[in-house]
C-alpha cells in the first residue's frame, strides 16, 4: 500500500504548505517521521502537478506562489465470488 501512504503524505505536506508552517526541510521530515529526501520527493510531486512552491528562509517555511489546490479520491474494493468488500474509501479535498 505504498501508493496510499504516499498520497496521505502528499496531502499532509500540502496542508502544511498551505498553512505556511512547514519548518525547514529537516524539521518537516522529523515532523512527518520520514527522510529529508522523501520531503524533497513529495514537493517535486506537487510541482509535477503545477504547484509553484517557494521557500522563505526567514520564516523557515514552504509556501505556494500560485493558487494551488489538491483533491484526490481513494477507493479500494476487494471481491471474489460476487462478494465485494469495501476496504478503503474516501476523498481528500483541500483548498
Amino acid at each position: 500500500m505504498n501508493t496510499i501512504k504516499t498520497l496521505e503524505r502528499l496531502q499532509r505536506v500540502h496542508s502544511l504548505i498551505q498553512k505556511e508552517c512547514t519548518g525547514s526541510p529537516y524539521e518537516l521530515a522529523c515532523k512527518m517521521n520520514i527522510s529529508e529526501r522523501s520531503i524533497y520527493n513529495l514537493i517535486d510531486y506537487l510541482r509535477d502537478y503545477d504547484a509553484v512552491i517557494g521557500y522563505d528562509r526567514g520564516r523557515k517555511t514552504y509556501y505556494y506562489q500560485n493558487n494551488f489546490s489538491l483533491c484526490f479520491q481513494i477507493s479500494l474494493s476487494i471481491g471474489a465470488d460476487d462478494e465485494i468488500t469495501e476496504v478503503l474509501g474516501g476523498s481528500y479535498l483541500d483548498h
